[in-house]
């Protein structure tokens, strides 16, 4: 991965980031958790849509990648310690 250190992002590692990010929120057992995780993703990729600057596009990038391992952390103790009762929106 190029963008892995400094340097933009090329696009395959945008969309990588942005999978990962969804696949992540699919896996926690609340609902209302994995929409907002869901929701959040999508909001956050489309407004940073439009980012032409190659040191905004690395911050957004490296934020982006540091949330995606808080997701992931986030998942694995959610499972750790799943809810007693589910959702009516899991039914």
């Amino acid at each position: 991965m190029a963008a892995s250190g400094a340097g933009v992002p090329m696009r395959r590692e945008v969309l990588q980031l942005y999978r990962s990010l969804l696949r992540v929120a699919r896996q926690f057992c609340d609902y209302n958790i994995r929409e907002y995780s869901k929701r959040r993703t999508m909001d956050a990729f489309r407004d940073n849509k439009n980012l032409r600057d190659p040191s905004q596009l690395s911050a957004a990038f490296s934020h982006g990648k540091a949330q995606l391992e808080v997701a992931k952390r986030q998942s694995l103790l959610y499972s750790l310690y799943p809810p007693k009762v589910k959702s009516i929106m899991d039914f």
